[in-house]
């Protein structure tokens, strides 16, 4: 993940939600966005 763009980085975190990949995964993609502190680039939902 850390060869991921920012923004390519936020883009999968959307197309995981919407394909409603396994939660394990978003979560993966989710901890990496808040480690580069990009979590107030997404809107989070349930």
């Amino acid at each position: 993940m850390l060869k991921l763009s920012d923004e390519l980085l936020i883009e999968s975190y959307y197309k995981a939600k919407e394909l409603n990949l396994s939660n394990d995964f978003i979560n993966l993609i989710k901890k990496e966005i808040e480690r580069r502190s990009l979590s107030h680039k997404i809107k989070v939902s349930s």
